[in-house]
């Protein structure tokens, strides 16, 4: 066992680049459905960028009004007080009833069966908010883009430790099937002193009722190892029965030391500050005018006078409207600056918790590297401790078929290096654990 153990140890620094392990941290990050959902928000950024940019250009709408409408004011006409004087003169001058006289008449002001026809076109020509909006578009497909990045770090990180337990919970079992192969050699043992009439009966008991604890407990090390390929193959996206493949992981010695990565968490701090510097140079420019243009091509009249034969929607009711808006604020009770003071409160506040996140990733990487030199030591003592069982076992064995030992000792021997096995192998896997640990807190695996 203490051979097997040392070779994992020792081939462990080769875990990062492990190829087997590699090849699922890359089928992992291929089958994540999380991450799928995280690079369908970074399109939709990317289309919000869009979007943005379109603001800039021309936008062209179809617009039709159809409408009747009764009764509502009128508009008197008096065009019969303005010219019957005039044609009661002429037909006095003409001798003749060629002019006759005209009623008053009236428009209705609301107009009945009417139709508004036309394609407007409006453009911005000059607008700061616009450029703002733009820039926070862009800042936000960059901030989408670290989330995603400080995802697959943790992603990483989960499936390695995820096979790591899995591989804790195989050499458990190798463990407890050692412990019984050591307690089935013990029960032969007893049997042939037992016949020999050099043991008491009870010590077999004894020794089946130590092997139907170790068959607990190796029952509850299988259950162990199917929970932890269960978690595992989730991580892969795959069957949760999926077999997996045990790596050898090479024997290039375990490294502490690894090279400090790139922080995608302090990126998107960044990146939230860039944000609101955005959002505080949008509320600032209330100051700047704003001006666009339109430009209306349409036709209107009324429904009675396109049936005639001289006119239709052309002629002569199409019209050109051209148009230059101007929009210039000048008082809004303070709210506008207000606004400014909340964007810089919060300028500040990203600052400070810029500073904040570095101490708190530079003490995790501190903390990670400590514990993992901890975790270190206290392997190579339970090593010794192995080492130390294993030959008091041998010589507790020999003495107890020489009969010079009572069986009661030799089987404090065998749960000895039983424990002392076990102890091994969970701090072998605290120390791969803490590796892990380490390699996610300086960001220094290559995604």
């Amino acid at each position: 066992m203490k051979p097997l153990l040392l070779t994992m140890l020792w081939s462990f620094g080769a875990l990062g680049q492990s190829e087997i392990l590699n090849n699922y941290v890359q089928e992992g990050l291929k089958n994540s459905q999380t991450l799928k959902q995280q690079n369908f928000q970074l399109q939709k950024a990317v289309f919000a960028l869009s979007e943005a940019k379109t603001l800039f250009k021309p936008n062209v709408n179809f617009n039709t009004t159809l409408s009747t409408a009764q009764g509502g004011r009128k508009i008197e006409i008096p065009i019969g007080d303005l010219v019957n004087p005039v044609y009661t003169t002429l037909n006095k001058l003409t001798a003749t009833n060629s002019f006759p006289q005209i009623q008053n008449t009236s428009e209705q002001l609301v107009p009945k069966d009417f139709y508004d026809v036309r394609v407007k076109t409006t453009m911005p020509l000059i607008n700061a908010e616009l450029k703002y909006n733009q820039i926070i578009k862009q800042d936000q497909i960059t901030m989408q883009q670290a989330e995603i990045q400080v995802y697959k770090r943790e992603l990483v990180r989960d499936i390695k430790l995820a096979y790591i337990n899995y591989l804790k919970a195989t050499e458990a079992i190798k463990v407890y099937e050692n412990a019984l192969k050591i307690l089935r050699e013990s029960e032969r043992v007893n049997e042939s002193l037992i016949k020999n009439g050099s043991a008491n009966p009870t010590v077999l008991v004894r020794t089946r009722n130590e092997i139907s604890k170790i068959n607990a407990e190796f029952d509850n090390a299988r259950g162990n190892q199917k929970n932890a390929a269960a978690y595992f193959n989730f991580l892969l996206n795959k069957d949760f029965t999926e077999k997996i493949t045990l790596d050898s992981l090479g024997k290039d010695g375990l490294k502490t030391e690894q090279t400090e990565g790139h922080r995608e968490e302090l990126d998107k701090i960044q990146t939230g500050i860039s944000i609101n510097r955005q959002l505080l140079g949008m509320n600032q420019s209330y100051k700047k005018f704003k001006i666009g243009a339109s430009l209306d091509l349409g036709s209107q009249g009324r429904f009675d006078q396109i049936a005639s034969a001289d006119k239709n929607f052309f002629v002569p009711n199409a019209f050109v409207l051209l148009g230059v808006s101007f929009d210039l604020p000048v008082y809004s009770f303070g709210r506008n600056q207000l606004k400014i003071k909340q964007s810089e409160m919060e300028i500040a506040s990203l600052d400070a918790q810029m500073q904040q996140v570095k101490n708190q990733l530079d003490l995790q990487a501190e903390i990670a590297k400590n514990s993992l030199e901890s975790a270190r030591e206290i392997y190579e003592s339970k090593a010794m401790q192995v080492s130390t069982a294993e030959r008091y076992y041998r010589d507790m064995f020999r003495r107890y078929k020489e009969g010079n030992l009572n069986f009661i000792e030799l089987l404090d021997a065998q749960t000895q290096i039983t424990t002392a096995q076990l102890q091994q192998s969970i701090s072998l896997y605290d120390v791969w654990t803490k590796w892990v640990e380490l390699e996610r807190a300086k960001a220094s695996f290559q995604l």
